[in-house]
């Protein structure tokens, strides 16, 4: 049900995300980076300033905003046992069958299309850097949601830099 003065709250929003990005050492950079790795042997002259005015515009996108959300969200909810089983079990052990993971992903990523889509998959199958580093941390926190978010953050400013450069 929507209340009739409901208002999206774009600037909380925007701030949780890079706010929950931040408690993982995780900032625009980092997003902008992963793109560049991505990009920079299809266009020499691109400059790393530019992917990261590119990966500030993808996190402004409410799409982005509203998956980014849910993932951290999974992910908290899961590292402090609040889920239900068997939904806590499956999150937790970052379950191969599950795919909710890699679906909230692939919908960030597919803003840009195609390209946006590939990047993804190549960055989920390879996972290095950050991604790998979340993806295989032992610490108690779950990142079930996050090394997936990630990945889909610097395949879709990858993506848009490609269609600017197009």
């Amino acid at each position: 049900m929507r209340t009739k003065d409901f208002k999206y709250p774009d600037k909380a929003a925007f701030d949780f995300v890079v706010g929950e990005l931040a408690k993982r050492e995780i900032t625009m950079a980092t997003i902008a980076d992963i793109a560049f790795d991505l990009q920079k042997d299809f266009y020499p002259g691109a400059k790393k300033e530019e992917f990261l005015d590119a990966a500030n515009e993808v996190l402004h996108k409410r799409e982005v905003l509203n998956n980014a959300m849910v993932a951290l969200e999974l992910d908290r909810l899961a590292t402090e046992g609040q889920l239900k089983q068997p939904l806590q079990n499956i999150v937790a052990n970052d379950s191969g069958v599950f795919g909710v993971d890699e679906s909230l992903a692939v919908s960030i990523a597919n803003i840009y299309g195609t390209i946006g889509v590939t990047n993804f998959g190549y960055l989920d199958r390879v996972k290095n850097g950050v991604i790998k580093e979340l993806d295989t941390q032992k610490d108690g926190r779950v990142n079930t949601f996050i090394d997936d978010l990630i990945g889909a953050l610097g395949a879709a400013v990858a993506a848009k830099m490609a269609h600017q450069y197009a």
